[in-house]
């Protein structure tokens, strides 16, 4: 079974940084991080395949970092915006075709709220 908890999200100003984490156990496979406004698709942002890739939107300013030996992903996020307000979750197993498609995740965490203030 695969257990995947998030922490790290806080509120912060335009221009700050912050850390999010996943602490994970299970079998998870290719890993990935979503974020979600309300009202809106849960939108793909970054995975943990072979390689790390970052959606357009936060390429440059988003990135994924891990720590093996304690089983933690990282979302490391600096030049935040307004715009990145979001509900800020993590998934794991890719079953799907598409790695930026919530569709494509079997597990997912709980969620972190990151508010970014201008």
């Amino acid at each position: 079974q695969v257990r995947l908890v998030e922490s790290g999200g806080g509120s912060v100003q335009a221009g700050g940084s912050l850390r999010l984490s996943c602490a994970h156990s299970g079998d998870t496979g290719v890993m990935a991080w979503f974020r979600q406004v309300p009202g809106e698709e849960r939108e793909g942002i970054a995975v943990r395949g072979i390689h790390i890739t970052n959606a357009d939107s936060v390429k440059g300013r988003f990135t994924i970092t891990e720590d093996y030996k304690n089983d933690i992903l990282y979302l490391e996020m600096t030049g935040l915006q307004p715009e990145d307000t979001a509900m800020y979750y993590c998934a794991a197993l890719l079953v799907g075709p598409d790695r930026f498609s919530p569709a494509s995740y079997r597990y997912w965490g709980q969620g972190t709220q990151v508010s970014v203030s201008s």
